[in-house]
């Protein structure tokens, strides 16, 4: 006769054994064990971890008061300051899901969200004013408009009903709470920041947020009581979940409304700054930056590093800063960073170029992401592990999304064959550490030979002038197309450019060297990546007058 486990007869889930993974768990533990700690730094105003959830209940009070309920949204466009850190909890303890706008994008832009996330309050400072009040002219249901009237900031316009610090002081600094009752609820809403046709909308849940909050403690090697500062926006990726990774950590969050290079360096002395994130633009102008800046930070700084493949170059920058640069890789999709290139005690000992080669990869999966893996997208079949053939990045596991918003054909493709699909080109190496060749659409084919846009950056972005660079294809009547090559210069210098294109020729084969260089800034969306598409409509455009 068949018996049925007995591992699972009797023995059910119940409200002692069982309770929905939440980053909501995280700031309550800490405002009880850690009350007088300071949370957050902003200018001259210092609030503890016991303000800061209080603050947080008031926010998710208020917004019941005013009619929030379960599943509505609350969007925020606000910098790095302590309302937006408060939204990553208040709104969330509030039932509602959080949707952080990019604060660069423009009214048009602004407005499809608001009205494509049917945003019911929209929390939104001073400096953001004129974009905000030109996007709600275009929305179809306009939302309660809350001012945050930041001290640190002078200028813009109040457009509200009423300013924060009166919105939450109706407010129960008591509320009580719950915690979703499923962890799959939704807790955030990501707007991609697509380059054509409208962005899509990533929802995170709880248990994700939770997840990745303590794996960006565990896979970075994060001590208790870090002092973080803020170069990384929070409404990028909710800030890689850091707002609710510095909850668990007890730490303290240092405010930046601007990333400023001489700013960073100043925080980093006064506080004693131990950690910090950020996009390798913001690496880069820290290293820079005028020798006196850096002068008397005597704590060991850490930080992390994501991009498709920070330059080389960058990685040594650090390195010779004395900075201890850990790089990450992850996606919208995949709640910020969800792979490290983990580093061994053994790397230490090689050449520095050698450091850099093994350091600047995307490597593997953070501890409590699933799975990560290199395949063939149309067989779906695990490329080898050769560091040659490229297939594209995939991931699977609790820090990936829910999905997109109102939009199910884009997940079901987003999810084919049971894995997320990135859209990253890459190769796994002997060791099994992912390295990132290129964006699919970023190969170059010049007379049927595949070229990596990004192999030809990293060259490029080891000559001593250049500050920055981008490849794309230009379209050529003998090749098909070559590589476009587009060059920001450090300060004070100004090589030509035959001499760029010399440099690459002697530091690669020839033909992956770029044909064309063309020197200036490079257009950058508000995360700091350079807008390629941008590049391309220029470089075709720079084909037909030649």
């Amino acid at each position: 006769m068949a018996r049925g486990n007995p591992y699972n007869t009797g023995l059910d889930k119940n409200a002692a054994n069982y309770t929905p993974l939440s980053p909501l768990s995280l700031i309550a533990r800490t405002a009880y064990v850690y009350p007088q700690r300071v949370a957050v730094i902003h200018g001259d105003w210092r609030l503890t971890w016991a303000e800061v959830y209080a603050r947080c209940r008031r926010l998710a009070s208020a917004l019941k008061q005013h009619g929030v309920g379960a599943g509505e949204t609350v969007a925020a466009m606000l910098p790095n300051i302590p309302a937006m850190y408060e939204a990553h909890f208040g709104v969330a303890m509030a039932g509602a899901v959080l949707n952080a706008l990019n604060t660069r994008l423009d009214a048009d832009a602004i407005a499809f969200m608001l009205d494509h996330a049917e945003a019911k309050v929209l929390i939104t400072d001073r400096e953001f004013s004129a974009t905000i009040a030109k996007a709600l002219t275009k929305v179809k249901y306009k939302p309660l408009v809350i001012d945050v009237d930041d001290p640190v900031y002078s200028g813009g316009e109040l457009l509200g009903a009423m300013n924060y610090e009166q919105f939450i002081a109706q407010g129960d600094p008591e509320f009580a709470w719950f915690l979703p009752a499923d962890e799959w609820d939704a807790i955030s809403l990501n707007y991609t920041s697509g380059t054509t046709g409208n962005p899509k909308g990533v929802v995170y849940h709880h248990r994700g947020a939770y997840l990745n909050a303590i794996s960006n403690i565990v896979s970075w090697g994060m001590p208790p009581h870090a002092v973080y500062l803020w170069t990384l926006p929070m409404f990028h990726c909710n800030g890689w979940c850091f707002p609710w990774t510095m909850a668990a950590n007890a730490g303290t969050n240092v405010c930046l409304r601007k990333v400023d290079a001489k700013t960073i360096f100043d925080l980093m002395r006064e506080h004693g700054v131990t950690h910090y994130c950020g996009a390798p633009i913001v690496h880069n102008t820290l290293i820079n930056s005028p020798a006196e800046w850096k002068e008397g930070i005597a704590q060991t700084v850490n930080c992390l590093v994501a991009g498709a493949a920070p330059p080389g170059a960058v990685i040594e920058g650090m390195q010779k800063m004395g900075f201890n640069l850990t790089h990450v890789y992850g996606l919208t999709e995949t709640y910020g960073p969800a792979a490290v290139c983990s580093k061994h005690p053994e790397w230490d000992a090689l050449p520095l170029a050698e450091q850099v080669r093994l350091n600047g990869r995307q490597g593997v999966w953070y501890h409590l992401q699933q799975g990560m893996t290199v395949m063939d997208p149309a067989t779906m079949q695990p490329v080898p592990w050769d560091g040659e053939t490229m297939g594209e990045i995939m991931f699977r596991g609790n820090i990936t999304m829910k999905g997109y918003l109102k939009n199910p054909q884009a997940t079901d493709d987003a999810f084919g064959g049971g894995w997320f699909h990135s859209g990253d080109l890459a190769v796994m190496h002997a060791d099994g550490y992912v390295k990132i060749k290129d964006r699919s659409k970023d190969v170059i084919i010049s007379g049927g030979e595949n070229i990596s846009s990004l192999e030809v950056e990293d060259v490029l972005c080891r000559h001593a002038a250049v500050l920055m660079a981008a490849v794309v294809a230009q379209p050529d009547a003998k090749w098909g197309e070559v590589p476009c090559a587009f060059v920001e210069l450090k300060t004070g210098v100004q090589p030509t450019e035959q001499e760029i294109i010399d440099f690459c020729r002697t530091n690669m084969a020839r033909f992956k060297a770029p044909k064309k260089i063309i020197f200036g800034v490079l257009p950058k969306t508000s995360t700091g990546k350079i807008q390629k598409f941008l590049l391309r409509e220029q470089a075709k455009s720079a084909a037909a007058i030649e």
